[in-house]
């Protein structure tokens, strides 16, 4: 549920403070930990290793990539889940074609 959640708001997550990316971090940190029912001050790079979960910045990064990739093949998976009622539009400048940095993009709600 973690992963869901988090996954289905990497398009707002994106350019989002170093700190609050860690706040987001250690709750994927404490998933992994109580997956496997660790400790709060056992290592967790392991554990995220095993459950081949990628931290928060490169998932974030991993998701809109994705979402580009969509976007760009017209796929059908574009739409945010039916659970959510926004949908995001995707605007991208020709920079991000190029270099893939998710600081170049801009997504907003479609209204």
């Amino acid at each position: 549920m973690v992963l869901t959640k988090l996954d289905n708001g990497s398009a707002t997550l994106a350019g989002l403070p170093a700190v609050q990316l860690d706040r987001l971090q250690s709750v994927l940190n404490a998933a992994a930990r109580l997956i496997y029912q660790r400790r709060k001050f056992d290592h967790v790079s392991p554990l995220l290793k095993e459950l081949h979960w990628l931290r928060v910045p490169e998932r974030i990064t991993f998701r809109l990539a994705v979402l580009t990739y969509r976007c760009q093949h017209n796929t059908h998976h574009v739409t945010s889940p039916p659970s959510s009622n926004r949908r995001a539009m995707l605007v991208t400048g020709s920079a991000y074609a190029h270099s893939c940095r998710p600081s170049s993009m801009f997504l907003a709600p479609n209204t």
